[in-house]
């Protein structure tokens, strides 16, 4: 399998399909590259090369001990950026892949970098402060850490279902698709899934946001449950020099159904601009 090797000597694995412009995908947590399948297969059927890695303590890659914080994770994708000498890319992060992708564009700058997608994505502030009142408060996310650490396969099971918004009248809930996610997820270590929770909620992309000098798609579905649309993506196109915001009605934090569809079609559009 492919890997390529960080400077603590941390192997991360990717997969690369296709050929062309490339698109380089961010996943969000507890997940892995796997859960940019659909996407991926879309735009390498579009005579793009699609590039996607599996975060530090996540899926494929090594399980660290150190370096599960967000300084890292873009000096991770640095590091395959860099290895893999893409140039012209799109860079693309779901949740706290976006905070991935937003770190990197702030700490190493868009030298290789044409545009970037945000979607469903952490910045600029998940936890709630003094100057960030709309954001969710600690308990929310010592909740989360409890319920990793008590029983991480049933905490799993059950997150899948607001994740993907099976939990609202209507919804037509896809066991595979749970079974995905709880599948996905028991492929993070503890070590690593526990430090990810405070990278993304802790962790203030704000200064970040300010030095992105790429256009920057930025899309959220405004039922989502997992990232709260109202303290991520209007703040987060506020502070780009070059946003376009798109908001997709009813939809939940995670890609499935028409929302995927819809996105898929406006990504691909992005890209072509």
């Amino acid at each position: 399998m492919p890997y390529v090797s960080t400077a603590d000597g941390t192997q991360i694995y990717y997969k690369d399909w296709g050929s062309g412009r490339p698109v380089v995908f961010s996943h969000g947590w507890p997940l892995n590259a796997d859960a940019w399948d659909n996407q991926l297969h879309l735009v390498a059927s579009h005579g793009l090369r699609a590039i996607a890695h599996d975060r530090r303590g996540h899926g494929r890659s090594s399980q660290s001990w150190h370096g599960n914080e967000m300084d890292t994770y873009a000096d991770d994708l640095a590091t395959l950026m860099d290895t893999l000498d893409l140039r012209e890319a799109i860079l693309v992060g779901h949740s706290t892949g976006g905070g991935e992708v937003t770190r990197y564009l702030g700490r190493h700058g868009s030298a290789r970098v044409s545009k970037a997608v945000l979607v469903g994505a952490v910045p600029p502030l998940m936890l709630k402060t003094g100057a960030n009142p709309e954001g969710l408060p600690i308990e929310v996310f010592d909740a989360i850490r409890a319920g990793v650490s008590a029983d991480r396969s049933r905490f799993y099971k059950e997150l899948a279902v607001p994740f993907y918004g099976f939990n609202r009248e209507g919804a037509q809930p896809s066991q595979g698709v749970i079974d995905a996610f709880w599948l996905w997820s028991m492929q993070v270590g503890v070590k690593g899934a526990l430090d990810c929770i405070r990278a993304f909620s802790e962790t203030d992309f704000t200064e970040d946001l300010k030095r992105i000098d790429v256009p920057t798609l930025v899309a959220h579905g405004d039922d989502d449950q997992i990232v709260p649309f109202v303290a991520s993506a209007p703040r987060t196109a506020e502070l780009l020099k070059d946003a376009t915001l798109k908001v997709y009605p009813g939809a939940p934090h995670g890609l499935t159904g028409a929302f995927e569809r819809e996105f898929g079609d406006d990504l691909l559009a992005f890209i072509s601009r």
